[in-house]
């Protein structure tokens, strides 16, 4: 079998289980979040924090316990950072330096997982369950929440009540996230991945001696990491580790994992806003632009031309043998398109255009199909700015679902869309100017300018995957994309939670003949261009100095 028809295979059987598992899971979670009931755990959960899970909030009582909340997260993990040396079950490892351990709270708690450390030389057991892998649970339904508070902003109407935060907190974590993590990490231990809490120990020959590895809970760990998109590695190898990610399978199924939330909760938003064709509006414009970005991906890296391109069948420099072309490639997009910046291969060895791919992948919001809540709620923003260009070409007030895009709107939309690129150009732009943070770059030119504005769209954008090559443990990039990941992961979601409670205080606006239909195709490839249109006014010049430079030289 040739490795494009393996690749092309691999593709369409993660379809056919993303489509076996979108309608179950989506109703599920519709489910979850409209009941009433709360079960007996969840009980003790609520008295254990003291919340009243029955009480409605208003988006500024939501917004301040989703800082809060996140607030307090940043600070235990730091301390347990710092307090590591001294901790048991930490096998031999030092305490965490001040500027590392702000880094790896601010990005475990945004949902970002950008690591700075080897995780196997730098993490003992207690920082990597109780702290890195309860944040891997807990960030990932921060974020599904605040998703779910915009969609009930849309359907509801005449209240500013958007739902209770520590309620939809605490169900999605215990009623999705939890047994689906259960389930997947039994299937990885099957696949071979490792699931223990041994210390340091040698395994084998290696050019002549033996080689040290430290065991852990890593399959526990590896699934939620791509279920909740988070992306952080047991191991420094992250993905293309075979304790993480044995083989093909496996490969496989940790890509369903990333994809099968974000693409499910457009058939959650649908059943909640009461129309199941909204939501495969919202679905078809993730799908267009994953598959799209992913026969890209293969293509470029695929045919690449060189002879040693030509022996290998492709660009394989950086990739694993265990999983090809192919199902890297499908990977790399995956983890790109999402906040998850899991890796399976050296994002730094694809080729300049498949490198631009990626980046562009993270610079469109990461909302094809996006991480867990936060591509939901990217893409309804973008819906909103749809239709109100919609508007001004057809002389009409915008409205979506039935609500009216009046000025607050449209600003506070504006205000989601802006402050990313604001960060990742702008922290960008400052390092390259000073002399001290170029230091770090292991390449000079176009590439090395790539590691730079990768780092920073990895961090601002709440992905964590890194280019490679960019020395990043240092105390300029340990706090800049500390701060690019907690202003990028909580700004946007202040807009987002102001929007959804701006909608849901509005009387709702009957139909008539001139109303733009959002369920048709149409609005569907008129979303699509403006997302396209937006990220590539805002990104380009970036992008030509970078990825397309390399490109087009090679």
């Amino acid at each position: 079998m040739s490795p494009v028809l393996a690749g092309v295979l691999q593709l369409l059987a993660l379809i056919a289980a993303l489509a076996l598992a979108h309608r179950p899971l989506g109703d599920h979670m519709a489910r979850v979040y409209g009941s009433k009931k709360h079960l007996r755990v969840e009980k003790w959960l609520y008295r254990a924090i003291g919340a009243d899970p029955d009480s409605e909030m208003r988006w500024t009582a939501y917004l301040r316990g989703v800082l809060a909340f996140s607030a307090v997260g940043v600070l235990f993990l730091y301390l347990l950072q710092r307090l590591q040396g001294a901790l048991p079950g930490s096998p031999g490892f030092r305490s965490i330096d001040p500027d590392q351990a702000f880094n790896t709270a601010a990005s475990f708690v945004a949902n970002t997982n950008w690591q700075s450390y080897s995780g196997e030389q730098a993490m003992g057991h207690v920082v990597q369950t109780a702290g890195l892998a309860v944040q891997n649970f807990v960030s990932a339904a921060v974020g599904i929440a605040v998703a779910v508070a915009l969609v009930r902003g849309i359907a509801r109407s005449r209240t500013g009540e958007l739902g209770n935060f520590w309620a939809d907190l605490v169900r999605g974590v215990v009623r999705v996230l939890l047994p689906i993590s259960v389930v997947g990490a039994l299937v990885l231990v099957a696949c071979g991945a490792i699931q223990n809490f041994a210390g340091i120990h040698e395994v084998g020959q290696f050019l002549g001696g033996t080689r040290q590895w430290n065991g852990g809970a890593v399959a526990s760990q590896e699934v939620i990491k791509e279920l909740g998109t988070n992306g952080g590695g047991y191991f420094n190898a992250n993905s293309a580790h075979p304790f993480e990610n044995p083989g093909p399978f496996s490969n496989l199924f940790e890509i369903f994992l990333i994809l099968v939330i974000p693409f499910s909760l457009t058939r959650t938003f649908g059943k909640m806003v009461g129309s199941v064709r909204q939501g495969y509006a919202i679905l078809a414009t993730m799908a267009t632009i994953w598959l799209g970005f992913t026969a890209l991906m293969m293509w470029t890296e695929f045919h690449h031309g060189g002879p040693a391109f030509d022996l290998a069948g492709g660009a394989m420099e950086g990739k694993e043998t265990r999983f090809g072309i192919g199902g890297s490639s499908i990977f790399a997009v995956a983890t790109t398109l999402t906040s998850t910046g899991a890796v399976n291969s050296f994002h730094s060895s694809y080729t300049g255009f498949g490198g631009g791919i990626e980046m562009l992948g993270m610079q469109l919001g990461e909302i094809a199909p996006g991480g867990t809540g936060s591509g939901l709620y990217g893409m309804l923003v973008m819906a909103v700015i749809a239709v109100f260009i919609a508007g001004l070409m057809v002389g009409r007030t915008p409205e979506y679902l039935g609500k009216k895009i009046g000025t607050r709107e449209i600003k506070l939309a504006a205000c989601y869309l802006l402050i990313t690129p604001a960060l990742v150009l702008g922290f960008t732009a400052v390092s390259m100017a000073l002399p001290t943070p170029k230091e770090s770059m292991l390449n000079s030119g176009a590439h090395g300018f790539s590691e730079i504005l990768y780092a920073f769209t990895s961090g601002a954008n709440n992905n964590g995957s890194a280019f490679g090559g960019l020395s990043a443990d240092t105390t300029w990039f340990n706090t800049t994309i500390g701060l690019a990941m907690l202003l990028g992961r909580f700004l946007p979601m202040v807009f987002v939670l102001a929007l959804a409670g701006s909608l849901a205080e509005q009387q709702p606006i009957p139909r008539t003949a001139g109303t733009l239909r959002t369920e048709k195709p149409l609005f569907t490839g008129l979303l699509v261009g403006t997302i396209m249109i937006i990220t590539g006014l805002t990104y380009f010049p970036a992008l030509a100095l970078g990825p397309l430079a390399e490109g087009l030289a090679s």
